[in-house]
């Protein structure tokens, strides 16, 4: 009988202690860095089937799912990685409010970049959980388009290749004030997904009118940027709500 997952959040210490695991994973493997990995499970945990956990778990450890090489030992990276999934799949299923790993990125200069730019990453994670789990994608456009829009934004459009009616969708929005309004929509975003293919009996939508939309087959994963690995820069937390 598998052993439980632990139920306890993961703490700053065990945030730490998961990127430098990740960090240290050696080369060619390019592991997820934090911020990627949560949108990447969000992704995961919003598919219409579940994901069975060796299907998911090996694109945390590289993005196009590479076995580890001998010696690597997957425990110490996976224990995290299922406590986060669990903590997610517990908001999700509850349509809670939950904080998106999402870091205050600061440029040579010091200043603090574009919000969408800050987001980018998780976008870039939660776009790497459509490549290899498309089923989202799959789902009447009317109900997905609007959030997976949200979602995108963060991408250049140069990247969304063959992508037209995301695009167009995309256009509809009003960009973010702020870091903490582009959290937000991640947040709500993931929300008004699960209500599509985590639907639950007798439970209200969350607010948000859906605008019609075309069919979101042709977006592909855009390009992904290089996971991060040691020396990426200052972080800080994003908006806590």
């Amino acid at each position: 009988m598998a052993a439980s997952i632990p139920t306890t959040p993961l703490s700053d210490a065990d945030m730490d202690a998961l990127e430098s695991a990740l960090d240290a994973l050696p080369a060619p493997l390019e592991p997820l860095d934090l911020s990627m990995l949560d949108g990447f499970l969000a992704g995961v945990l919003l598919q219409p089937t579940p994901v069975p956990e060796a299907e998911w778990l090996r694109h945390v450890f590289d993005a196009d799912g590479r076995p580890l090489p001998k010696g690597v030992d997957p425990a110490p990276i996976a224990s995290l990685a299922r406590r986060r999934h669990a903590e997610l799949n517990r908001a999700i299923h509850g349509r809670q409010w939950f904080d998106p790993w999402v870091f205050e990125l600061e440029d040579e200069d010091g200043d603090e970049m574009d919000p969408l730019a800050t987001v980018m990453p998780w976008a870039a994670g939660f776009a790497l959980a459509m490549e290899f789990f498309p089923q989202l994608m799959q789902q009447d456009p009317q109900q997905v388009m609007e959030p997976l829009a949200a979602i995108y934004r963060a991408f250049d459009p140069d990247d969304l290749e063959d992508a037209d009616e995301l695009l167009a969708a995309i256009e509809e929005l009003e960009p973010p004030a702020d870091l903490e309004e582009a959290v937000e929509a991640l947040v709500s975003s993931t929300l008004l997904l699960a209500d599509v293919t985590r639907p639950q009996s007798g439970q209200t939508r969350p607010g948000g009118a859906r605008r019609p939309g075309a069919r979101p087959g042709g977006a592909k994963a855009p390009g992904r940027p290089t996971p991060r690995g040691p020396g990426s820069g200052p972080r800080k937390p994003g908006p806590k709500h």
